[in-house]
């Protein structure tokens, strides 16, 4: 019996990231073995333990076999004679597949030292074909790794390619999606994801909504990028740099979705896509599932956002009606998260990156002044009924009036 490190750790750790885990491979064990050594069993499908002191995951090396459709359909087998190389074997990227013995040398048998010394996302055999949840992977390792400057291989990409013409990402099930994408918003650059995604087809397959926005033109003079979807991968690379925050990035990447459904009769202009976003955006969320506060700001930010960038112009009692919609009196953070991504869709424009955004700033005040407005002072004066609310909307409006010197 010996044990490797193996996988992410081993990655990281040759990037100098200091690992979040550390995962093993056990060769030459079996499952009565690890039993009678403490450790306690935990996979359902194959042989995984976790260590009986540091609680870290032991995998018994393992050789897989497709037998279905989709990503769900293997077989796997796990037996004392099957050697490491076996088990790197079938893992996904050659980064992925590097193992570390209790001396610190490192087995590669597939180079994957050499492709973290390049930057390349090569899968490590055509094997990867066989899952299509890996096209998502590799999608997110490009968002994580970016910073690197880490492309997908040319033949990894082809592969990718020809995967979705087979129809493999078909059988991905929404939930799954959503968990590599939420995955993926959370890393420093979300933008590579979709930028892979889309680069093998799969974009338009996953993602359609998104995928839409290609090829739409807007006005050059407010929009020099002047394609939609470039705008909005613009847009999600400055929200990644605002806010770390998943809720603003996906927020930031739904904003214009009603955009992609705008007649060419009308382009360049889009009068009424905040709208008709709403209805996408619903229509992405009930589609992927999608938990409801990443819902709830996404469909505030499309509604509204056009609104905070006229911020300057709009009537007290309009302010006030941006600021309920948010809920900002119970939930101020997520009227925080809507002004974030509102200040991310005017930076993500070439030239503007680092554009100030006093609109913002207007609705912060706003808010405040708004937010001192007494409901009990307000019962306590006398009034009843609807008439509490009328003059608790008579009064904030006045207050958003003096805190900004409208008339």
């Amino acid at each position: 019996m010996k044990t490797y490190l193996v996988g992410g750790a081993v990655r990281d750790k040759l990037l100098d990231i200091e690992p979040k885990e550390h995962d093993w491979v056990v060769i030459g064990s079996s499952p009565a073995e690890m039993l009678k050594l403490g450790y306690k069993q935990v996979g359902k499908d194959f042989p995984v333990f976790l260590h009986p002191e540091t609680k870290e995951e032991y995998a018994l090396a393992r050789t897989e076999r497709k037998t279905g459709p989709g990503y769900a359909g293997f077989s796997f087998h796990a037996a004392p004679n099957v050697t490491l190389e076996e088990d790197l074997l079938r893992r996904d990227l050659t980064i992925n597949a590097i193992a570390m013995d209790d001396d610190g040398t490192l087995i590669d048998p597939f180079d994957g030292q050499q492709d973290i010394a390049d930057g390349l996302l090569r899968h490590v055999s055509p094997a990867f074909a066989e899952d299509p949840v890996r096209i998502l992977r590799i999608a997110r390792f490009a968002a994580r790794f970016a910073r690197f400057g880490f492309k997908v291989a040319h033949s990894t990409n082809s592969l990718m390619r020809k995967m979705v013409a087979n129809g493999e990402v078909d059988a991905l099930v929404a939930e799954r999606v959503w968990k590599e994408l939420d995955t993926a918003l959370a890393e420093d650059h979300p933008q590579a994801f979709f930028k892979v995604l889309r680069g093998c087809g799969a974009l338009e397959k996953l993602f359609p909504e998104i995928d839409a926005l290609y090829g739409v033109p807007q006005p050059e003079h407010h929009h020099p990028e002047i394609d939609t979807g470039v705008h909005v991968m613009m847009v999600l690379e400055q929200a990644a740099k605002l806010s770390d925050n998943p809720l603003v990035r996906f927020a930031a990447l739904t904003h214009d979705l009603g955009k992609g459904t705008t007649p060419e009769t009308e382009w360049p202009r889009h009068i009424g896509h905040e709208q008709r976003g709403i209805k996408i955006v619903e229509q992405l969320c009930d589609r992927l599932k999608v938990p409801n506060n990443f819902r709830a700001l996404a469909k505030l930010t499309a509604e509204y956002h056009t609104h905070c960038h006229r911020a300057e112009e709009l009537k007290a009692s309009t302010m006030l009606k941006v600021i309920e919609a948010c809920d900002a009196f119970r939930k101020p953070e997520q009227f925080e998260n809507f002004l974030l991504a509102c200040t991310a869709d005017i930076r993500g424009r070439p030239g503007y990156e680092n554009e100030e955004y006093p609109q913002a700033d207007l609705f912060r005040r706003a808010y405040i002044g708004a937010k001192a407005i007494n409901t009990k002072a307000i019962i306590e004066a006398g009034f009843e009924g609807p008439a509490i609310r009328d003059a608790l909307q008579k009064q904030r409006i006045e207050v958003i009036k003096e805190a900004l010197g409208k008339n």
